[in-house]
C-alpha cells in the first residue's frame, strides 16, 4: 500500500493540510478522501515516500548480513589462539 498526502478545502470553505491516506494508487485514495470530505476540493496531492519498502528482498539482504556477521565472529567456546 502507497501513502498519499493531501491538502484539500472543505465545502465550508475550510483548508485541511497534511492529509495521509493509504491505497493501493490514487484514485483509491481519493475515493477515500471523498467518503470523509464529500465535495471537497483537492489543492494539493503528492505520493509519500514509503519509509519501509515492503520487499522481499529487503528481509532477504537482512538476513544474509546477519548471518555473515556471525559466521566473522569468534567462537566464545573456544579459546583465543596462543592460550
Amino acid at each position: 500500500m502507497k501513502k498519499f498526502g493531501f491538502k484539500i478545502q472543505t465545502r465550508a470553505g475550510g483548508t485541511v493540510d497534511n492529509l495521509v491516506i493509504q491505497g493501493r494508487d490514487r484514485d483509491e485514495a481519493e475515493r477515500k478522501l471523498r467518503q470523509v470530505y464529500h465535495h471537497c476540493q483537492i489543492l494539493e496531492e503528492k505520493l509519500l515516500a514509503d519509509p519501509v519498502p515492503d520487499d522481499a528482498s529487503q528481509l532477504e539482504g537482512v538476513i544474509s548480513l546477519i548471518t555473515s556477521e556471525t559466521d566473522a565472529a569468534p567462537d566464545p567456546t573456544k579459546g583465543s589462539p596462543g592460550t
